[in-house]
């Protein structure tokens, strides 16, 4: 009894000595407000290299989500060297097709600290936390301080967005007076919010979700279109379109199996992905010449398979997708499909249609074809026989069940 009694207060004693905490301090909830898809641009698409060297790249994005704490990913995933930031600043812009900022709102960005870092070749980095007030759809003002240019850019040159260079650091300053611009984004991939009961969709596909034929700072792509409608719900909506992305094969940019991982899967709070890939799959399979029957049959198992792919790593993480039907582009000059490419997209579509395949459908096929020809866009839509107009977005966003959101 004597030894039970010193091993209790032995016990106390370690206790006092060694209190045990029993909750440690709660993370911050992130939840995606605005994102894009990285690719190494081609010639065409990137910016000069003499035109980093100690300069200022000023990007403007438009958030879909608010908060009062945020944070922001850079990328450095196609660089084969280090990738050196020297200074990195974000405000709400005073305009959405200048340079200005709010000078009020203006706030540094550090990286465990540092006003500077040095991002991995191959690697992504996110900024510290940093407190800002930012309105649902507000446009924030992200600059970067380059010390030279990347060894392989990273960016997006989709933008739909005017981005500002100038030589110098001036990440603080309230105008870019003399910048030269580009409409591209570069280096910058994701930005946070901090929500306790916020959610995000990322919107994964080719151009027409991209947003060709839209005008730089008009945000009139469908998913533009679908957040306006999802106002006041606490929903963010990513856009991770990609132009000639396919399902299978590297285009401009990566296959969608390839980029899952990045591009839906590590966005933070997702819920929902909706799926519109494709329609270029199709297309080049008979671009050039024929096909023979056995490679239009073995198109259609795989974009299927592919698709089963997605659906199982996103559900593995509990996140709901999507499918959305191929659009028809038989009116289309570059791709000019025959009828077994038609015959290949009815079956995908039929496929996606089906019970229990998706989580849920958005059929734009049946919203934006021409009853009088169904193979093709209704022309009040139509932009080239491939891509809808901006009355052909409005549309697709039109034509989401916002039910499909729900919990």
């Amino acid at each position: 009894m004597k030894m039970l009694a010193r091993l209790a207060v032995f016990g106390a004693a370690l206790a006092l000595a060694f209190p045990v905490h029993s909750e440690s301090p709660k993370s911050p909830r992130w939840v995606g407000a605005w994102a894009s898809a990285q690719i190494a641009p081609d010639e065409k698409n990137r910016l000069a290299a003499e035109d980093y060297a100690d300069a200022t790249l000023r990007q403007v994005v438009r958030l879909t989500l608010g908060g009062e704490t945020l944070r922001v990913r850079l990328s450095n995933a196609f660089g084969t060297a280090p990738l050196t930031i020297k200074a990195a600043h974000v405000a709400v812009s005073a305009n959405l097709a200048s340079a200005r900022i709010d000078p009020a709102t203006d706030r540094a960005l550090t990286f465990s600290g540092r006003a500077e870092v040095t991002i991995p070749a191959g690697a992504d980095y996110w900024s510290d936390p940093v407190a800002l007030k930012v309105a649902p759809l507000s446009s924030l003002a992200i600059s970067l301080h380059y010390a030279a240019a990347p060894s392989v850019q990273t960016g997006h040159p989709g933008s739909r967005a005017t981005s500002y260079v100038l030589a110098g650091d001036h990440v603080a300053a309230a105008d870019l007076p003399g910048a030269k611009t580009a409409d591209r984004w570069l280096q910058i991939s994701s930005v946070d919010v901090v929500s306790a009961k916020a959610r995000a969709i990322v919107a994964l596909g080719d151009s027409i979700t991209d947003g060709y034929g839209v005008q730089p700072n008009t945000n009139l792509r469908w998913t533009d279109g679908l957040i306006e409608r999802l106002k006041g719900k606490n929903i963010g909506l990513l856009n991770l379109g990609i132009g000639g992305n396919r399902v299978l094969l590297d285009g401009q940019g990566p296959n969608a199996l390839a980029r899952f991982e990045r591009d839906v899967l590590s966005q933070a709070g997702v819920t929902h992905v909706v799926l519109l890939e494709g329609v270029n799959d199709l297309g080049t399979l008979t671009r050039e010449a024929p096909a023979a029957p056995e490679a239009h049959k073995a198109l259609v198992e795989q974009v299927i398979a592919g698709y089963r792919q997605m659906i199982d790593r996103a559900q593995g993480r509990g996140i709901k997708v999507i499918g959305a039907t191929i659009l028809p582009y038989g009116r289309s000059a570059y791709y000019h499909p025959g009828p077994e490419s038609e015959a290949d997209r009815q079956a995908i579509n039929a496929w996606i249609r089906a019970p229990g395949n998706f989580d849920g459908v958005i059929d734009w096929d049946k919203a934006l074809r021409d009853p009088t020809k169904p193979t093709a866009l209704l022309p009040a839509y139509d932009n080239d026989g491939l891509h809808p107009n901006m009355a052909g977005y409005k549309a697709m966003a039109d034509a989401v069940p916002l039910s499909l959101f729900e919990k």
